[in-house]
């Protein structure tokens, strides 16, 4: 197996990271059934892609072992954004029959952290998810890993998601501050119930220090119930 070095991991805050302390011991009272996580948000640029690594490496350090998938064939920000050097090859490959698992899982400079990256972009991202190979692929993956972390598209945008969650021991929406109006959660939300996903629990996310135990801790409290929430920043 290729190791690969991702150079721009977030450094995070003192009140960040304790959030994903928070998260993270959540995660695993859920029970040890609850291994494939997916993480999805209602649109674009709400963080679920920052969370779901920064997740990622708070379980490593608490020696899982663990796999970052990125699922977002269509527009993944991954690589880019924390300079991943070394993956050339990712899940579109898998899926396509072009590459075998082992040439598309990378080890990485974070102990007991694995990644596999989206790939190159395919025509066909959802016929991609919903095929056999990507179940199959899950299913071997589970026997080797702690805990499986899958970022996915937008389900606000595209019905990705939605077919990943299939795969999903439970689901994650992110939802950003400010970002959206309360019917289009509840709407995403719908979403999800639809495609009988487990709702684990909702992230508020890019909370406002002095609102964080505020307005938006009762308003989206009040929707979600018995749902979970984190804040970050």
């Amino acid at each position: 197996m290729q190791k690969i070095t991702i150079a721009n991991a977030r450094k995070l805050s003192n009140l960040s990271e304790e959030a994903y302390k928070e998260l993270r011991t959540n995660l695993q009272f859920c029970g040890k059934d609850i291994k494939v996580i997916g993480l999805t948000s209602c649109i674009p640029n709400e963080g679920k892609t920052s969370i779901a690594l920064n997740l990622c490496i708070q379980l490593a350090e608490a020696d899982k072992k663990v796999l970052f998938i990125d699922a977002d064939m269509r527009k993944s920000v991954t690589v880019g954004r924390y300079r991943i050097m070394g993956a050339a090859y990712g899940l579109s490959h898998l899926l396509s029959g072009a590459k075998e698992l082992d040439e598309v899982l990378y080890s990485t400079n974070f102990e007991g952290l694995y990644i596999m990256t989206a790939g190159q972009v395919p025509p066909n991202p959802s016929e991609l998810l919903g095929d056999d190979a990507f179940e199959d692929t899950i299913k071997d993956l589970k026997e080797k890993f702690d805990y499986i972390i899958i970022d996915t598209p937008p389900i606000g945008s595209v019905t990705d998601a939605a077919v990943v969650s299939q795969h999903c021991d439970g689901m994650v929406l992110v939802i950003a501050q400010n970002n959206i109006s309360y019917r289009f959660a509840q709407d995403v939300k719908g979403r999800l119930e639809k495609a009988n996903a487990k709702i684990l629990g909702v992230i508020l996310n890019k909370v406002q220090k002095n609102s964080a135990n505020g307005y938006y801790g009762s308003y989206y409290g009040k929707y979600y119930g018995k749902y979970s929430k984190y804040y970050t920043s």
